[in-house]
């Protein structure tokens, strides 16, 4: 009965709709955190930055009552949650773990603070009328059987992550920005001594995180569900940075390992109805991701090990 629920929802165009969906916010973090971590800097505020900026984006867009003006407040303030984490962790020379898991737990109960100040509401922003970002239909594709059901009429941030995956990997690889980046990351003497500014390219790398990852909260509360609720990032700041530590630095498998998320969080919410018990499919999406980066971390230990017994035999 289970199995034939499975292969019935893997049947269908709007399963692999939803994938892309739910893989977007996830994406985007993702995203960010490889460029902060390639800086030599890990962004563990991803959580708090996402839950602060969905709530910016909520609450401006409500306020000023146009969709965008919120979007550029949500990332806005996931620009300025990434410099008071650069200005602690470079400034302050403050631990970079420490510093983001205080600004995770300010976010967590902060913007339920200011919900209710705002609003007298504790649990979701229901009383606003905050707007949404709208969806695309593509052209010509939307007409393809199947292929435009699953590819078309996604929200406007689902294709800017997608592109923003090219972007990123481009800049990397061919950029003098991402050269700095990656330079600074692998070596900050070696590339102080070659004339950059170490400090000034690890802010710019956790500002450029901080954009992406407002983004993404700008999804979940203006695409996603439509309004601001208590907790909704669920801890997908905290699966971002297990999928960017799959991807090893390289955006494409950042996507895939993002997308693996997003296909496990759709199955999970079609199997809701088939038996399976609510708990143990709520936490299928980060049970396959712990296992996948179990996974990864045992071949490149392995990996590691063959290198130094073969560099053992060479002597």
């Amino acid at each position: 009965m289970i199995l034939q629920d499975i292969i019935n929802t893997l049947s269908l165009p709007e399963f692999y709709f939803a994938v892309f969906r739910s893989a977007t916010p996830v994406l985007l973090t993702t995203l960010g955190a490889m460029i902060a971590s390639r800086s030599g800097t890990n962004n563990i505020a991803l959580e708090g930055t996402m839950l602060i900026s969905a709530f910016v984006g909520v609450v401006v867009s409500a306020f000023t009552q146009s969709a965008w003006i919120g979007f550029f407040g949500a990332v806005l303030a996931g620009f300025l949650i990434s410099n008071i984490l650069a200005y602690f962790i470079l400034k302050l020379n403050s631990n970079s773990v420490i510093s983001g898991i205080a600004l995770n737990t300010f976010a967590s109960g902060g913007t339920i603070f200011a919900l209710y100040l705002l609003t007298g509401e504790k649990g979701a922003s229901t009383s606003l009328a905050s707007l949404k970002l709208p969806s695309i239909d593509i052209p010509v594709i939307q007409d393809i059987p199947v292929i435009g059901a699953i590819l078309s009429g996604h929200h406007v941030l689902t294709y800017a992550a997608l592109i923003l995956v090219a972007v990123i990997w481009y800049m990397f690889k061919y950029t003098e920005l991402g050269m700095h980046i990656r330079a600074v990351g692998e070596s900050p003497d070696a590339a102080e001594s070659v004339g950059i500014h170490v400090k000034r390219v690890k802010y710019t790398a956790l500002s450029l995180s901080g954009i992406l990852t407002g983004m993404a909260g700008a999804f979940l509360s203006m695409g996603y569900v439509g309004l601001f609720s208590a907790g909704m990032t669920a801890g997908r700041g905290y699966i971002a940075l297990a999928t960017q530590a799959i991807a090893a630095g390289n955006a494409v498998i950042g996507m895939l390992a993002s997308l693996l998320f997003g296909f496990c969080q759709s199955l999970a919410n079609y199997l809701q109805s088939s038996g399976i018990p609510l708990q143990f499919i709520q936490m299928m999406p980060y049970l396959i991701i712990i296992i996948a980066y179990t996974v990864y971390c045992a071949m490149v230990e392995r990996n590691k090990k063959k290198k130094q017994m073969r560099a053992a035999a060479g002597k």
